[in-house]
Formats: structure tokens, sequence, C-alpha cells
């Protein structure tokens, strides 16, 4: 018996002594990114790149990339928000930070992330803005673009004008172009979205709402923007401006680069394209001509958010903080998704590059689509509004008193 309990004692003693490792999976907490880079795309890559180095410092933290497509993508992170699974952070487009922020889906980083405004002061205060719900962020600009003011000179030099720098001298270029013959414009773009009017309106010193969205009463049918909607409809009737603003299915890309339209607002994106198909067309680039409000145009682009029922927000914040990092932002500019931090504006990367820089300077002035939860509603009546107008089946300023109450009911709407 004495011999039993010896051997049972031998036995617990050494099992006690074996030290079980503990798996370090155990410890390390896995991120769901999830985005709209398409698996194949230079950007996708280049993400794919960049992951391993945030892993290299933290070890713990792994990071599982998930591309989405673009169509669909809001839907599935409502339905993933609704169902309480999801992902931990989001690229998320801009127009919809907003809505997100409003539903409760996005965290709060002014609550959140202690050292939030450090990063917030590094970064162009357009894209800044669109992650601003009720007097807090719920987010950090990721990539930006802008539209700027690209032109043919050999067109221009062909009229014997200048590249226009303001409303001013476009009007005094037009005649010089439309002799040209017909089918010359001196600018074109397609549609009334926000994307195509707001530069316009905005530059024209106009808005569609104050600024603290309240009221759209005295801004959107203000005579500022008034006088923005009747010269776009002037410059259109009298074949200044080609008529893809009012639907009629022109195509500026053709126009442009065949030699009949003189300029565009266009992104960053034009030129990779025109350098693939047109690799010997000499684009020219400046800022959005100037009116009253100087050379404003508009911000694209996208945010970086953090779900706001995620179980590993510390984990989530230092991915996030390190999508803000110049080697980051750096990497990622170099596949078209354009830095967002103002420090990098004298990095030699930019300073020497070929095009970026209009860009860059665009973006000190850039400003962001109405960032409100019903923007998609207000962007719609502000387009149907614009529409009547261009067309001359209503004077500006009964469209945009017509909109101007439309868009009061919502942004009174809760």
């Amino acid at each position: 018996m004495k011999t039993k309990v010896l051997l049972v004692l031998v036995l617990v003693a050494a099992l006690l002594a074996i030290r079980i490792p503990v798996s370090s999976a155990q410890d390390t907490i896995t991120l769901k990114f999830w985005h709209t880079y398409n698996e194949v795309s230079s950007e996708n890559q280049k993400l794919l790149e960049l992951i391993p180095l945030f892993e290299k410092d933290h070890p713990n933290i792994k990071v599982e990339s998930v591309p989405y497509p673009y169509d669909g993508f809001r839907q599935a992170l409502l339905t993933s928000a609704a169902g309480g699974e999801g992902p931990d952070l989001v690229r998320l487009d801009i127009i919809w930070s907003p809505e997100f922020a409003k539903q409760g889906i996005i965290a709060n980083l002014s609550e959140k992330m202690s050292d939030f405004q450090s990063f917030a002061d590094k970064v162009f205060p357009g894209p800044l803005s669109t992650n601003a719900y009720n007097g807090a962020y719920y987010g950090l600009p990721l990539d930006t673009n802008t539209r700027v003011f690209v032109y043919n000179q050999e067109l221009l030099d062909k009229a014997g004008v200048k590249a226009p720098t303001t409303i001013d001298e476009i009007k005094a270029s037009c005649d010089a172009v439309t002799k040209l013959g017909e089918g010359n414009f001196l600018f074109s773009d397609g549609g009334t979205s926000g994307w195509n009017l707001l530069p316009w309106i905005w530059s024209f010193g106009g808005d569609i709402t104050d600024e603290a969205m309240t009221t759209s009463t005295g801004y959107v049918n203000g005579e500022k923007t008034v006088a923005a909607i009747q010269f776009l409809h002037d410059m259109i009737e009298s074949k200044c401006f080609g008529d893809g603003f009012i639907g009629s299915g022109i195509d500026n890309w053709g126009g442009f680069f065949g030699g009949t339209i003189a300029s565009m607002l266009e992104g960053p994106w034009l030129y990779p394209s025109a350098e693939s198909q047109y690799p010997d067309f000499k684009i020219s680039a400046e800022l959005m001509p100037a009116g009253d409000g100087g050379h404003v145009s508009v911000v694209g682009g996208e945010n970086i958010v953090v779900a706001a029922n995620t179980p590993n927000l510390d984990a989530a914040l230092e991915f996030l903080r390190f999508t803000q990092s110049e080697t980051y932002q750096l990497e990622m500019s170099k596949v078209g998704q354009l830095t967002v931090l103002s420090g990098l504006l004298t990095n030699p990367y930019f300073t020497d590059h070929p095009y970026y820089g209009v860009f860059l300077e665009q973006l000190q002035s850039a400003k962001a689509r109405t960032p409100h939860p019903r923007y998609n509603e207000i962007e719609t009546v502000l387009s149907d509004a614009a529409q009547l107008a261009l067309r001359g089946e209503m004077s500006a300023q009964e469209a945009m008193d017509a909109a101007a109450e439309e868009i009061n009911a919502l942004l009174a709407e809760k």
C-alpha cells in the first residue's frame, strides 16, 4: 500500500514539474480590417506589404485584410453592425462617416483615443472635417484626393488665350475657344452632384448650409450660390461649357484627349490613365479658378474608423495610429492613395513628383461635402434643383429657393 501511495505522489510531483507552454496564439489579437481595395490592385498589394511592418512592432497583434467590392459595401457594414459581428476597423467612404456616427456604428475617437488631437493636428483640415459629427470626431482621414483644373495648353494656344485662373478669366476666354468651331468647349463636366457643383459654389463664395448645418436658407439660395448656378447655366447656354452637366452623355475624357474640350476638373487618377492611353498628351494643371470665395475644390477619399462594438479597441487604435505614420502614408501615396499629412508636403517624393504638387496645394483650401447624416438626400435635392436651373426650366433663384425648403426639412430631422 505504501508503495502505491509513493508511486502516486511521484507521478503527481512529476506532472507538477512539467510546464505546459501557453500557446502564443492565446495572447494574439487578430484585427479585421475591411476595405474596398480590389484584391489584385496595387493598393491592396501595398497594404499587404505594410501590415507586416506593423505586426513586427506589435507581435501580439495580427491584422487580417478583408477586401470588399464597393457596391454593397455600405449595406454589408450596416448588416454586420446590426448582427453584432463584423470588422474592427474600416476604410470608410468619407460621405458615410456622419451617417455611421449617428447610428452608433463607429467609435467616438475624440473620447476613446487620448492622443487623438495630436494626430488631428497633422492632417489637412478638409479631410479631417469629414469625420466630424455632433461636436466630436469619429475617425481620421486615411487617404484623400481632390479635383484640380486640368487643361490642354495646345488647344488654348490655338485659341490664343492663357489658362484661366479666375472665374472672370473663364468668361473672357469663352469666345476664343468656341470660335474654333462647333463642338469645341472651354470646359466640361458630367452631372450635377456635389462633386461637380460644389467647387463652383464654394469658389463663388456660396455654400449649402450654415457651418452648424442647422439651416439652408440664405446659403443654398443665397446670392453667391445662386450666382454660381446662374453662371453655369449661362456658360452651357452659350456653348462655352459642354452640356455634360445636364446629362447629354458627352464623353469628357474623349473630348479632352481628342482636342475639343480645353479643360476639366479631375483627380490624380487622370494621369496614370493618360500615360497608358495617351502617352504623347501633355496635361497641364492649376488650382480651381478663383471667385469671391477663392480657389476652392472638393475633398474626396476615405477615412479610417473603428467599430464601436469591437472587443479589441486598444489594438485597433494602435493600427489606426500606424496608418497615420509617415511610412504608411508615403508608401500608399506611391500607389495613388494621396497622403493626408500636411507635413509631407516638403518630402522630396512630393516636391519632385510630376503632378501631385498641385493636388496637395489644392487640398489646403479644399472642402468636404456637407458632413451630415442625410447628405445623400441633401445632394439629391441640390442636384435636382440645379438640373432645373441649368436646363432653363426654372430660374436659378426659384430652383434654389425650393431646394432650401427641402434641405431645411432634412436638417430638422433627427
